[in-house]
């Protein structure tokens, strides 16, 4: 083989190498990032939650207001909006695409006031005790909340992230294979060359120090490539679902480049080390094996 044919051939292996770190790179950013921004889904999805407080139809107007700033100062809750009983009919007739009102005679609906819930709220015990704290003031008729959907909430958010949690740890494994192995079949292909340089009276630190220098270059490579390909990825989806993942939290996407860069430069370097290291204890006859 040629010099030049021997160039080109190293230098599509150490291509295939980078490509192969930075794609399993990008696998585990995914899931890194999903699970970094676990707690921030969770906390999005439960501030969207709330429970809706039907007022009696001989309150007065003062009273609600009343109750409803009593609400707003409510450790358990995000917000809390009035509406009355004309906004309701309103709202519903836009919903139905005709005038009930006009047709019943009188509107049936009742005032409300509309309250979304702090995150850490809720979940199905917080809001027993919230509706029966609620439901003592001489205004409220009814506290209304979707029970089931709180319960389906609480117990699918804690399942979620104990799922991406095992992913994340499996993932782990599976891209340190996977990286390993691609780096041996890389030294395999040299183990001729350290065998040469032992020949010739090379130190084993001397023969590695080569080795592992272009495994942190590779790691570094490889790591830069599937962090561009995040970037692009979060970036899609910063668009579908703005201001809750996305480029928004800083330290998060930077913490999560930090440990992509990290994990392929260690991954790298251990497995090149390990993999130099059992060439270097092989003799020649063994080396055609």
């Amino acid at each position: 083989m040629s010099h030049t044919a021997a160039k080109r051939k190293l230098r599509s292996s150490y291509a295939t190498t980078i490509i192969s770190i930075s794609l399993v790179l990008f696998l585990l950013g995914i899931i890194g990032f999903l699970y970094l921004n676990a707690n921030r889904l969770s906390v999005y999805v439960k501030e969207n939650l709330g429970f809706t407080v039907l007022i009696n139809d001989n309150a007065r107007e003062a009273e609600v207001i009343r109750l409803q700033k009593v609400l707003n100062a409510a450790p358990y809750v995000r917000v809390a909006e009035y509406i009355n009983k004309d906004q309701a009919a309103d709202a519903l007739k836009e919903e139905l695409g005709e005038d009930f009102v006009e047709f019943l005679g009188y509107n049936p609906l009742l005032a409300s006031i509309e309250v979304k819930l702090a995150a850490d709220w809720a979940n199905p015990d917080s809001m027993a005790q919230i509706e029966a704290q609620i439901i003592s003031f001489p205004q409220v008729k009814e506290v209304y909340y979707q029970k089931n959907l709180l319960d389906a909430i609480h117990e699918n958010v804690k399942r979620i992230t104990l799922v991406l949690a095992i992913f994340s740890v499996l993932l782990l494994f599976i891209a340190i294979a996977l990286i390993n192995n691609t780096i041996r079949l890389s030294v395999y292909s040299r183990r001729f060359l350290i065998n040469t340089m032992q020949l010739v009276g090379a130190t084993r630190g001397f023969i590695r120090k080569p080795f592992l220098l272009k495994s942190v270059l590779h790691g570094l490579a490889g790591a830069t490539v599937a962090i561009v390909l995040l970037s692009m990825f979060i970036f899609g989806l910063s668009t579908e679902m703005d201001g809750v993942l996305g480029f928004s939290n800083i330290f998060l996407i930077s913490l999560l480049f930090l440990i992509v860069i990290i994990i392929g430069i260690v991954i790298t370097y251990m497995s090149t080390f390990f993999a130099v290291n059992k060439y270097l204890r092989l003799n020649t006859d063994q080396l055609y094996y």
